[in-house]
């Protein structure tokens, strides 16, 4: 496809949009996340990302339930090779969670409930601080030599412990990371722009933010009080305020532009900044994620750009 991307150094491509699958098994049923995934691969997505740990938060979930979901689905497709696959481990906050032992267990584990020999892009989903890096990185690049990853990736690090996960990489001769996924959208910039932004554009790191439409503000949908219920209630709600209405305002001019929705805006806006590859975005309908595809064709003008830049800046 002519809108493809490439994923840092991983050798992977990716159009600018990646399906979120933390929904999967949650707030989208089996029937529903088919046809959310089936309408995603129709409209030319390819890269479908999920955790280990989704949707451990849900009463009587263990966790995994989303990787199953994805892998009952592939199976029934018969489309593994036409699809990327990107997961995590480590998110337990046990310490020990990027052990040796403790990502062997996982990703066969992850595998099993996917279904297939491999993952696309394997995430430490969160900085273990108890356990050395070197330790971790060795895991990795032992999960790799076998077949079972085809790319390293990180979230949620800060620059200086990308910098040293990626020194304990170079001593253990693991191969390098290839993807990062921060914290970032119109609301949330602060987490990743500066030193964290920096270090992977020197790097070659491809940057795949979550929370591209922070849980569902940028789509306009939540402009009072009386419009946040949901279950993720509690994040919009800390949006609702003067500066989070300071960006509906812009986005509802660039809407009136372009004829493009609120939400294809915010992420056009996101895959237009330095360094990102593509945006990760849920959906828990056929209708949404058609929506979702028609932010992978749009262009936003540097006018645009540039006043949804000066809305989304705090002040100080």
């Amino acid at each position: 496809m002519s809108n493809e991307r490439p994923v840092g150094r991983s050798g992977l491509t990716t159009p600018p949009l990646v399906l979120g699958g933390n929904v999967f098994g949650w707030t989208a049923d089996r029937e529903t996340s088919f046809a959310v995934l089936d309408a995603f691969v129709a409209g030319g997505g390819t890269m479908i990302d999920t955790a280990d740990v989704y949707s451990s938060w849900v009463p009587g979930h263990v966790g995994g339930e989303s990787e199953t979901v994805i892998g009952e689905w592939m199976k029934a497709r018969g489309n593994r090779d036409k699809v990327l696959i990107a997961t995590k481990v480590g998110y337990t906050g046990a310490p020990g969670a990027l052990t040796t032992s403790g990502i062997a267990a996982a990703i066969d584990g992850t595998l099993a409930r996917l279904q297939t020999d491999h993952v696309d892009i394997y995430y430490a989903h969160i900085d273990d601080a108890e356990t050395p890096l070197e330790e971790t990185m060795a895991a990795f690049g032992t999960a790799i030599a076998a077949g079972k990853v085809r790319a390293f990736g990180a979230s949620n690090y800060t620059a200086e412990r990308l910098a040293a996960l990626d020194a304990a990489r170079a001593a253990v001769g693991a191969p390098a990371i290839a993807v990062f996924q921060p914290h970032y959208n119109l609301m949330v910039r602060t987490e990743f722009e500066g030193p964290v932004q920096q270090y992977c554009l020197a790097h070659d790191i491809g940057v795949m933010p979550y929370f591209a439409l922070a849980s569902g503000f940028l789509t306009g949908k939540y402009r009072k009080p009386d419009d946040i219920t949901g279950a993720r209630s509690d994040f919009v709600a800390s949006y609702l305020n003067e500066f989070g209405l300071g960006v509906l305002a812009a986005l509802d001019q660039v809407s009136a532009e372009t004829g493009s929705t609120l939400g294809q805006i915010a992420l056009a806006w996101l895959a237009a900044q330095p360094g990102i590859t593509a945006p990760i975005a849920s959906a828990t309908s056929v209708a949404q994620a058609e929506e979702l595809i028609g932010a992978m064709n749009l262009t936003l003008s540097e006018e645009q750009l540039a006043a949804l830049d000066k809305a989304s800046t705090r002040a100080g």
